[in-house]
């Protein structure tokens, strides 16, 4: 697999459990899992953002 199409695929992922952990954080009232949540949502996009990037620069 590219190195592009792993990242984008890894960001997709953290973007997806970020949205999980986020959701559970606020049913159980939980600010550190739903702050959490938040970040690991920001890394996926990070994450996906950088894949595609290196699909356009062709790594």
């Amino acid at each position: 697999m590219k190195s592009s199409t792993k990242d984008q695929a890894e960001g997709a992922f953290h973007k997806v459990k970020g949205t999980v952990k986020e959701v559970a954080g606020i049913i159980s009232e939980n600010p550190n899992l739903e702050a959490e949540g938040n970040r690991e949502k920001i890394d996926g996009n990070v994450q996906e953002k950088i894949g595609q990037i290196k699909k356009v620069l062709g790594n």
